[in-house]
């Protein structure tokens, strides 16, 4: 399940729209315009979102733009909406930072397929998708995690945690990247924090052998790395 962000202005497309994500479970927040799409950002931060290129006072352009330039939102996928079909038109949804680009009238199931393409490719760990690596199976869906059909029993932040870091291999991932990534832009806890719960995480993995998977990274911070086991 994902957070999405609606940004547009007319009333009937914007409750559809919400509706057909909701029935895809995806939690929905709807904004009329620019303003109010970045007092929402600022409260819940999206992972991803839907802009009309057509709104009232700024455009879905600008809107774009200003999200691309702040550290916080810069790597939010963004799809243009639009009724707008020329290749130029197209090319500056683009070049603003836009992920992928749909034009109205669409269907529901195009825009679903198209949101959970670039979620895939974007942001994996909303994406649903089953996770393996070296034998170590993930399951979002059904929050099972496997060695050889053998289940282990993680708690639900060490799920999180290695959710994030399966979805992400071989990056090297700070404390504070983790705590945002794991535990949310708008909880603050202590960077030690991730720490012990980086031990906890191996302490369940090295019954199975896989807590070498799971890497320090020193004076950087932590990785999980698919050629260790």
């Amino acid at each position: 399940m994902a957070a999405i962000l609606i940004v547009e202005d007319e009333p009937a497309i914007q409750e559809l729209i919400s509706y057909r994500l909701q029935q895809a479970e995806h939690e929905t927040f709807c904004a009329k315009d620019a303003e109010q799409a970045i007092k929402i950002v600022n409260d819940v931060l999206p992972d991803l979102v839907l802009l009309d290129w057509m709104l009232p006072g700024m455009s879905g352009i600008e809107l774009a733009k200003t999200l691309r330039r702040v550290p916080r939102t810069k790597n939010i996928p963004i799809i243009m909406l639009t009724a707008r079909v020329e290749e130029s038109d197209k090319v500056s949804g683009l070049e603003v930072g836009a992920d992928d680009y749909i034009t109205k009238p669409f269907s529901p199931r195009e825009l679903i397929a198209r949101i959970k393409a670039v979620l895939r490719r974007r942001s994996p760990e909303v994406a649903d998708d089953v996770v393996e690596i070296n034998g170590l199976k993930l399951d979002p869906v059904t929050h099972r995690v496997t060695v050889n059909d053998n289940e282990i029993i993680l708690g639900p932040t060490e799920f999180r945690l290695l959710y994030f870091l399966m979805t992400h291999p071989e990056r090297v991932h700070s404390r504070p990247q983790l705590l945002d990534g794991v535990w949310g832009d708008h909880i603050f806890v202590e960077d030690r924090t991730v720490d012990v719960h980086i031990r906890r995480l191996r302490k369940i993995l090295e019954p199975v052998g896989k807590d070498g998977l799971v890497q320090t990274v020193r004076g950087s911070g932590y990785r999980l790395s698919v050629g260790r086991a």
